[in-house]
C-alpha cells in the first residue's frame, strides 16, 4: 500500500511538472493567467526558458528511444532466458555483466527492478551488480547520445564507456569476494513478477509495451525536466566565474560535479546534454565525473536501492561507487 500511495504521489508531482512546463514554454514574454492576472518574464527569465528549452528539444528522442527499448525487453524477454546466458564462470561472467547494456539498453530508470528479478531467478550477486552499474551507461543509446551532446569531443562518448566498464568490474570483484550474504530485502519474491507477466499476456503484448513506454515516459520526463530547469538557472543566475571558482582544486570540481549529477537525477539517456552545457566551466575529467557517477548513483536510484537491497549493503555500495568514481575520473587520461 505505502508503494503504491509513493508511485502515485510521484505521478501526480510528475503530472504538474509537465503542466507546469508546458503552460510556461507556451507563454512569451508577457503572460495572461486566471483573471486577467499577468506575468511579466524578465529578460533572465527569458533566457531560462531557451536554456531549457534547448535542452529538452535535444534530449527527449533519445529518452524516446530508451524508453521504448526498455519496454520492448520488459514485455518480451524474460528473466529466465537472460539467467541460461550468463556465463558459469565468474571471470567470464564479469564483463559479460558490464557489456550486458548492448543487449538490454535500459536506463537507471528502470534497471533496478530488472536486475531485482534476475537475482531472484538466480543471476549471481556480483553479476547483477555489474550490470545495475554499468548497464545505464554501456549501452548504444546512452553513447550514442553522449556523442551528439560532446559534438566537440567525440572521443569522451568512448571515455564515458571505458570508465563506467571499469569501475563497475573492480565493485563486482568486491561484491564476489566480499558480500556472502544475499542482500535483497526480505519479502522479495517473483509473485508480483508472475501476476504481472500474466495481466500482459491477457491485454497482449503491443499493447503492453505501449503501456511501459508511455508510463516510463512520463516516469523519466519529470526528472529530465527537473534536471534542464536547474541546469538553465545555474546557467543564468551562476555566473561561470563562481563555478570556476568553485572547483578551483580538481578534487573540488569532481566533487561539485558528482553532486550535482546526484542532485539532478537525470535519466542517462539524457544527461550528457546537462553535461555538455557546462563543458566551458570544468575540465573535461570533471565532466567525466558526471557522466559516469550520475547512472550509477542519483537521489532517486538511491531511494530505490533502499527499496530493494538491505540498509548496510546499500550503505558500503554508495560509499565504494563515490570513491571509486572519483579516483577513476582524477586518474583518467582525457
Amino acid at each position: 500500500m505505502l508503494v503504491k500511495l509513493r508511485r502515485f504521489f510521484l505521478e501526480i508531482i510528475g503530472a504538474l511538472l509537465l503542466g507546469l512546463a508546458a503552460a510556461w514554454l507556451t507563454t512569451s514574454g508577457r503572460g495572461s493567467w486566471f483573471s486577467g492576472w499577468q506575468i511579466e518574464w524578465s529578460p533572465r527569465w527569458l533566457d531560462i526558458k531557451t536554456f531549457f528549452l534547448s535542452i529538452v528539444l535535444e534530449a527527449i528522442p533519445f529518452v524516446l528511444l530508451g524508453v521504448f527499448f526498455s519496454a520492448f525487453i520488459q514485455t518480451f524477454v524474460t528473466e529466465e532466458q537472460v539467467r541460461r546466458w550468463t556465463p558459469k564462470h565468474p571471470l567470464v561472467a564479469l564483463p559479460f555483466g558490464a557489456l550486458l547494456g548492448f543487449l538490454f539498453p535500459v536506463c537507471e530508470c528502470a534497471i533496478i527492478p530488472v536486475v531485482r528479478r534476475l537475482i531472484q531467478k538466480g543471476m549471481p550477486l556480483h553479476v547483477g551488480i555489474v550490470f545495475l552499474l554499468a548497464g545505464p551507461i554501456v549501452n548504444p543509446v546512452v553513447l550514442s547520445s553522449t556523442y551528439i551532446a560532446f559534438a566537440r569531443q567525440p572521443d569522451l562518448a568512448f571515455h564515458r564507456g571505458a570508465a563506467a566498464f571499469l569501475v563497475a568490474i573492480i565493485i563486482g570483484i568486491l561484491v564476489l569476494l566480499f558480500v556472502r550474504k544475499n542482500p535483497l530485502r526480505l519479502g522479495m519474491d517473483s509473485q508480483n513478477c508472475h501476476e504481472e507477466a500474466h495481466t500482459e499476456a491477457m491485454r497482449g503484448k503491443l499493447s503492453a509495451t505501449f503501456s511501459h513506454a508511455i508510463d516510463e515516459f512520463f516516469d523519466m520526463g519529470k526528472y529530465l525536466l527537473l534536471g534542464a530547469f536547474i541546469s538553465a538557472l545555474l546557467q543564468v543566475y551562476v555566473s561561470r566565474e563562481t563555478l570556476v571558482e568553485i572547483g578551483q582544486t580538481p578534487v573540488a570540481s569532481h566533487l561539485v560535479m558528482m553532486g550535482m549529477a546526484y542532485l539532478f537525477s537525470l535519466c542517462s539517456e539524457a544527461d550528457a546534454f546537462i553535461a555538455a552545457s557546462f563543458s566551458n566551466s570544468f575540465h573535461s575529467s570533471s565532466l567525466l565525473a558526471f557522466l559516469v557517477f550520475g547512472p550509477m548513483l542519483d537521489m532517486k536510484t538511491t531511494l530505490m536501492l533502499f527499496s530493494t537491497f538491505r540498509f548496510g549493503f546499500v550503505v558500503k555500495l554508495v560509499a565504494i561507487v563515490t570513491v571509486l568514481v572519483l579516483s577513476v575520473t582524477m586518474l583518467w587520461p582525457v
